[in-house]
């Protein structure tokens, strides 16, 4: 299985070389006008992106896209920006780039940026808006971008993309800003605001985002949400609570123990955080929470068995400390307030 397999790969790597080397071919024919060509070896391109069999036609494409831009005469703006636009998104795919792949695609598309929103089509400058902030989000972690530069792309992007229009660039959208907006330390007199914003846009997206179209992510936004309830700062905090919970019972319909173990697990977590703070009887906190507490600790095993189970060490670690001090504050194991990439 392995010979075959390094086979199929040579043979795709050999597949793939030809088609580059026709292409560059194409590019060299001097009976298309040279805009032509620049079109051709663009959409060539593009090919190659649709579905990469390995990172080096990602590189191949970039290959084909810096080409094809050496071949736009001038007066053609446009053309020249599309292009721009487009090896951006080849950058911002590569697997093994790292954060100078993310730094080669922000430059294309802030060099492709103006002409685009001056010539293209509206939903085309918004398609750059959006990559620019998922670009900028990703760069956050190596000290190379600023959070409120994703939202600001996001937000100008959302001006095109709007809920009916196109519905999924807006749920992608408003998943990212939610996102974006958690990952911002809660050091200032704004972070509630952000935190309110957080649960507005994890709504917006679950008006998009089915449980019958969409089984993963409605999952995964349900969690997102109960974890932007369980720690928004509020002045209704058993009310976000009981929100929470609601939210985390929509999200194991689909993360059940055999089918998505791992996941069911930490929306487990998660649920049992909510439990522990919340009293049994809402109208008279008073009387405590022994029954919640009951059934925190039953989910917490739960979570730590199956944990355990998947070699997560360090999650299985957290929920024996929370079941050890069950009544102290509880980790979270959803989406942490560090983002990550997209995905609805």
């Amino acid at each position: 299985m392995a010979i075959a397999a390094r086979a199929a790969d040579a043979d795709a790597l050999s597949t793939t070389d030809a088609q580059v080397q026709a292409a560059l071919q194409v590019a060299d024919d001097p009976r298309a006008a040279p805009e032509e060509r620049a079109e051709m070896l663009m959409e060539i391109a593009r090919g190659l992106q649709v579905r990469p069999r390995h990172a080096g036609e990602l590189r191949d494409a970039v290959t084909l896209y810096r080409r094809a831009l050496s071949l736009v005469p001038a007066g053609f703006a446009l053309l020249a920006a599309r292009i721009r636009a487009r090896e951006g998104t080849a950058h911002q795919a590569l697997p093994d780039g790292g954060v100078q792949s993310l730094l080669d695609a922000q430059e294309c598309y802030e060099q492709a940026r103006a002409d685009l929103a001056a010539l293209g089509l509206p939903e085309e400058a918004a398609e750059l808006d959006m990559n620019l902030g998922l670009v900028s989000q990703a760069l956050v972690a190596a000290h190379r971008g600023r959070i409120q530069d994703a939202i600001a792309h996001y937000h100008r992007a959302l001006r095109v993309f709007t809920k009916h229009a196109w519905p999924r660039e807006f749920a992608i959208l408003h998943n990212n800003l939610a996102i974006a907006y958690l990952s911002i330390p809660a050091s200032d007199e704004r972070a509630r605001m952000r935190e309110a914003l957080a649960v507005q846009s994890f709504e917006e997206v679950l008006q998009i985002v089915t449980l019958v179209d969409h089984p993963s992510e409605y999952a995964m936004t349900q969690n997102n949400l109960g974890n932007a309830l369980q720690y928004a700062p509020s002045s209704h905090p058993v009310a976000n609570l009981l929100r929470a919970v609601e939210a985390y019972d929509e999200a194991m319909k689909v993360r059940t123990p055999r089918e998505m173990p791992v996941e069911y697990a930490n929306t487990a977590a998660n649920k049992a955080n909510a439990l522990l703070n919340l009293p049994d009887d809402p109208e008279h906190p008073e009387l405590g929470n022994a029954g919640n507490s009951a059934k925190a600790r039953a989910l917490y095993r739960e979570a730590l068995t199956l944990f355990q189970r998947h070699g997560m060490d360090d999650a299985a670690a957290a929920v024996g400390e929370a079941l050890t001090g069950i009544d102290g504050a509880a980790a979270d194991f959803g989406i942490s307030r560090v983002p990550g990439t997209a995905t609805p």
